[in-house]
């Protein structure tokens, strides 16, 4: 099942703590979910983003870079996420 972890409190007792082998999975399926979700969280933004300065320069090209901030920032989700 697992194995038995001994250790002493400050009053010199000793404590069973019982620890099972799967337990590092459930940790790292955590943190790989939490940066898949973010990946997938920056690209969608980046799409979305994208979208919408091509419908910003189709209709006024002259406020295009004014739009590149949404992208810097998904991108920014994607990679610190």
């Amino acid at each position: 099942m697992g194995d038995y972890y001994y250790d002493e409190d400050e009053y010199g007792l000793n404590n069973v703590y019982l620890c099972p082998k799967w337990a590092p999975v459930l940790g790292f399926g955590g943190c790989v979910a939490a940066v898949v979700f973010a990946n997938i969280g920056g690209a969608f933004g980046t799409a979305k983003a994208g979208q919408g300065i091509m419908a910003m320069g189709i209709r006024s090209p002259e406020l295009l870079m004014k739009n590149i901030i949404p992208v810097v920032m998904a991108g920014g989700l994607g990679i610190y996420g």
